[in-house]
């Protein structure tokens, strides 16, 4: 038989996925999270969701199992079996169906003894009934009101609980199941959108194996990321501060009191950042796969004007990084590449990817790129992709531009070729 476990808890598991996937495993000896029956458990558990990607190697070392997708193949994210492993008690399930077969007719609102008294009337008809004492219901209700499915208004001395209103429409949601199954694979939170795609596609397999578009490049690390997320997205749409929970390079976790402004991902990478404010009054990104949870605090009443200002710098971001290490506001990065007759694609690449700086034809063979950063240091892989066809570089920050020019150094005494870096 088949290994199956549901979870309840997705931060552990995240961890293992993240390990798996984005870091690649490490063997049982090695890994050192938790005990190595904790690791057989994890490693049991991401198999049965994930069994035909698993791989594994053989080392010095010993055994070292990893995850290997294909996400030009893969027409559906398969991380998204690891959140339909999210599990739930006898008392969620028994009180979950009662209560809305208490509250089914529109209109129809009781108050927190009503429904106690109808979920006894209905369980009293078993021969072994089990009853729920008035807190494990109202702490029940007070869920569902948060997310929405459930509204609780004061009446006199008493709080009446109803359906809400949106729950009544029984018609189907004008939903394309291509354009969940999009939003399922980019968008963040996509998760939400696959289980929709399931819930409404009446074909849904037989539609998933003949898509109507594929990705070239397709990074799905960021669902194990999702709750994360959608906690932030709550926090932020809330204008509230934030507790984060950040793995330290040490192991250690360590807590930070942010407000959470907009959330960034990397294009070529896929790794997201979350930008927010700091205590001391610093702008600065937090690794969303080194956060380990979000705790909602109070409401900032300067939400809109931090907002504004991370707006006004970000037509000063090549990446996410904030400052420099030369320690000015901004530091000056201009660089000339020669391009000859028939090469107008590299024009049209220094356009297309030229991000906050700014393109210049100095004449019919030369261009040349400027852009003011507050990390200069961000863009020095992307310029060293025009290596042979630069003329000049000149950055702000000194000691940057010297080691460009060294390791341009390092690399031709390594190929032992002639000349050296202008």
């Amino acid at each position: 038989m088949a290994y199956s476990e549901l979870i309840k808890s997705f931060n552990r598991t995240r961890e293992y996925m993240r390990q798996f996937y984005i870091f690649g495993f490490k063997s049982r000896e090695e890994y050192g999270m938790k005990s190595p029956r904790s690791y057989d458990d994890e490693k049991r558990r991401v198999e049965s969701w994930l069994g035909e990607y698993m791989r594994f190697r053989q080392g010095a070392d010993g055994k070292t199992v990893f995850l290997s997708i294909d996400s030009r193949s893969a027409e559906a994210n398969p991380l998204f079996k690891a959140w339909r492993a999210k599990s739930f008690t006898d008392i969620d399930i028994t009180l979950h169906f009662l209560i809305f077969d208490i509250l089914y007719a529109e209109g129809v609102a009781l108050t927190l003894g009503e429904i106690i008294g109808g979920i006894e009337k209905r369980l009293g008809e078993f021969a072994r009934p089990r009853f729920f004492d008035e807190s494990t219901v109202r702490k029940k209700l007070k869920e569902y009101e948060l997310e929405g499915i459930i509204s609780a208004e004061r009446r006199g001395r008493s709080t009446v609980y109803q359906r809400s209103a949106s729950l009544f429409n029984e018609a189907e949601p004008p939903m394309l199941p291509h354009a969940l199954r999009f939003f399922s694979e980019v968008a963040p939170c996509g998760v939400i959108g696959s289980f929709l795609l399931e819930k409404y596609e009446k074909n849904g397999a037989k539609a998933r194996r003949s898509p109507v578009f594929g990705f070239k490049h397709h990074i799905i690390t960021f669902t194990v990321d999702e709750e994360i997320v959608f906690a932030l997205f709550e926090a932020m749409r809330e204008k509230r501060l934030v507790l984060l929970e950040l793995l330290a390079r040490d192991g250690r976790s360590m807590t930070e009191r942010v407000v959470p402004l907009k959330i960034l991902r990397g294009v070529q990478s896929g790794r997201q950042y979350l930008m927010a404010r700091t205590e001391a009054g610093r702008i600065l990104p937090y690794r969303l796969d080194n956060v380990l949870s979000v705790k909602k605090d109070e409401v900032c009443g300067q939400f809109d004007e931090y907002r504004a200002a991370l707006a006004a710098m970000r037509r000063h971001l090549w990446g996410v990084s904030t400052h420099g290490r030369s320690g000015k506001r901004l530091e000056r990065v201009e660089f000339t590449v020669r391009c000859e007759a028939g090469e107008e694609h590299i024009l049209a690449r220094l356009e297309r990817e030229k991000r906050c700086g700014s393109v210049e034809r100095l004449d019919e063979n030369r261009l040349r790129f400027t852009a003011e950063v507050y990390d200069a240091s961000e863009l020095i892989p992307w310029i060293r992709s025009f290596i042979c066809r630069i003329e000049s570089l000149k950055i702000s920050d000194g000691f940057l531009e010297a080691r460009f020019r060294h390791d341009l150094e390092k690399m031709y005494a390594l190929y032992g070729v002639g000349g050296g870096a202008e």
